[in-house]
């Protein structure tokens, strides 16, 4: 994983001994929407509502700032959740999509924090809009994982 890959920095945190057992739940969960973009890629979209001021405070762009958004998507173990998203879009595409290929059809996931997507604040130069976290998994990783769930770790 490339050292610039948003989940770079969250990946050391599963080895944390406090999550043995509190993972329950994240393979219940359902793709909230995934969207086939013009040139062919398909991509997950997550919905997200979280509040990420403080109680009471009115909520702005600035809340959903890039850092604040890695930094919930980090503590709420999203990328985690990403991830399984990506192995299960990929899984349904290789067996729906004729000659798929998940360099060049799997576009990736979108997190979407919806209280503080904002038409009207911009993002910075080179940084995603206020409230969107986009993640575009290594196909090598998305596909090894799946392959591990094909065969288990046992294997």
């Amino acid at each position: 994983m490339a050292e610039d890959d948003p989940v770079a920095r969250y990946a050391p945190s599963l080895r944390n001994p406090g999550l043995s057992g509190v993972l329950r739940g994240y393979l219940t969960g359902s793709l909230d929407l995934v969207v086939r973009l013009p040139d062919g890629r398909y991509v997950v979209a997550d919905y997200k509502t979280n509040k990420l001021g403080s109680p009471g405070e009115a909520l702005t762009a600035w809340h959903y700032r890039s850092g604040a958004v890695e930094e919930e998507m980090a503590a709420a173990h999203y990328p985690l959740q990403a991830l399984l998203y990506s192995v299960a879009l990929h899984r349904y595409l290789r067996w729906r999509l004729p000659a798929y290929d998940a360099e060049q059809h799997f576009g990736g996931v979108l997190y979407l924090f919806v209280r503080g997507m904002s038409a009207v604040e911009p993002a910075a130069p080179g940084e995603p809009p206020p409230g969107v976290w986009p993640w575009l998994p290594p196909a090598g990783l998305v596909e090894a994982l799946s392959d591990l769930f094909d065969r288990g770790a046992g294997s």
